[in-house]
């Protein structure tokens, strides 16, 4: 099976609504829509989840050991949760972290991930296009 988990964090439900001027108008639908038709183009199956609960993402890493990829935006959590990075460090499929922000260029306590180290790598700044550049990276 050709199929990638794209995992969604805190607030990300939110998106179109919480801070248009970083996170642009675009609603986490969009998003998937737009990912969805990206992976038909290239035979691959997306199965999208979002929570603002630790113990989800968590439960969702583990679920997508079977799968071929994982993209996750953690959220906040990108910069505390050592249980995310562990559920992460402990399934053995490639893992990329996104961030619809440049949080380089942000509030000095963005610029820290502790989900990196354990990621194949992360893409920032790109809106949307982060995640299409994530999915991209898989193939």
């Amino acid at each position: 099976m050709n199929n990638y988990y794209v995992l969604n964090g805190p607030n990300l439900n939110r998106l179109g609504k919480r801070e248009p001027g970083i996170y642009g108008n675009e609603t986490l639908e969009t998003l998937e829509m737009r990912l969805n038709d990206l992976a038909q183009k290239h035979g691959m199956t997306l199965t999208f989840k979002q929570s603002n609960h630790e113990g989800d993402l968590i439960d969702w890493i583990h679920e997508a050991e079977n799968s071929k990829g994982i993209i996750i935006n953690p959220g906040a959590f990108t910069h505390y949760s050592y249980a995310i990075r562990d559920a992460i460090a402990s399934v053995d499929v490639p893992v990329v972290e996104v961030h619809m922000s440049n949080v380089h260029k942000r509030e000095s306590f963005r610029h820290q991930s502790v989900i990196s180290p354990v990621s194949e790598g992360q893409i920032v700044g790109f809106g949307m296009k982060s995640y299409e550049l994530a999915l991209m990276s898989f193939l």
